[in-house]
């Protein structure tokens, strides 16, 4: 099956320390995605919960524009 190359960018932290679990795990960061990405398309949703948190609201985040 042809392969394609994605590019895209992470948080330097995030992405440490996805590595390092990867390791534990046994498996590379490509192979992490890609799990992720077969999910997706069996579920045909994403896998896990997601809702909005307060915090980053719109009004919320307003308050500290500095102008």
């Amino acid at each position: 099956m042809a392969q394609t190359l994605i590019n895209f960018r992470i948080d330097e932290n995030t992405k440490k320390q996805m590595e390092q679990i990867c390791n534990e795990l046994g498996i590379t960061l490509s192979i992490a995605f890609n799990i992720f990405a077969k999910k997706v398309i069996c579920e045909k949703r994403i896998p896990f919960d997601l809702s909005i948190d307060p915090f980053y609201s719109k009004s919320n985040n307003n308050q500290f524009i500095v102008i």
